[in-house]
């Protein structure tokens, strides 16, 4: 009978969890896409990235460290209605934040189909290899690097976060990130962006 009641805690716990984690969940991907994987063009996938690499995103959004953009909520009971990042972090507990770095980074990183420039990108590969690889390895493909992935992402996405980063609006997580971006000119920049885009 004990085991039956140890059980039955063990039960309604596990259930509560579940219930506590499909809300979290639920309140990412009304933006993110299911399972963190967007269709939209100018909101970014998070399946799949490191849990390092996420938690420290939310860490930095909690803390305003990061540029917040004022977007429209996708999907659910609040479609439609504006929001960002800081004002979504502000509220969700260490705790939490490390609940969907879990989920999230146990995904698969779904990359997006998008037009591009062959020309460009190969370019642009050019000067990853030159330039990024070291830190954004196998062509930034990688989850493992906890430095999020390029490869796939959305262009808009990383034209925008670039501009931030190159605008003094979003820190560098390493100097030597910030002296090598900032010899990059703008077409280089722009073909970065094309061969990111290009991987399938």
């Amino acid at each position: 009978m004990l085991a039956s009641v140890a059980l039955l805690g063990f039960s309604c716990a596990a259930s509560a969890w579940a219930a506590d984690i499909d809300k979290l969940v639920g309140n990412c991907v009304s933006c993110h896409g299911k399972d963190g994987a967007s269709a939209e063009s100018d909101v970014p996938n998070i399946s799949g990235l490191s849990a390092d690499y996420f938690s420290g995103a939310m860490k930095a959004y909690k803390a305003k460290e990061r540029p917040c953009v004022e977007t429209k909520v996708r999907s659910g009971d609040k479609k439609g209605t504006k929001t960002d990042m800081c004002q979504l972090a502000k509220d969700i507990s260490e705790a939490d934040v490390k609940l969907l770095a879990k989920n999230f980074s146990e995904k698969k990183f779904v990359r997006a189909t998008q037009k591009f420039d062959g020309a460009l990108a190969k370019k642009g590969k050019e000067i990853h290899d030159k330039k990024c690889e070291k830190c954004h390895s196998e062509g930034a493909t990688l989850a493992s690097d906890d430095a999020g992935i390029l490869a796939g992402q959305k262009m808009a996405y990383l034209k925008e976060q670039t501009e931030f980063f190159l605008a003094g609006k979003r820190p560098y997580a390493e100097k030597k990130m910030k002296e090598k971006l900032e010899s990059i000119d703008k077409a280089g920049i722009d073909a970065l962006v094309h061969y990111y885009g290009s991987i399938k």
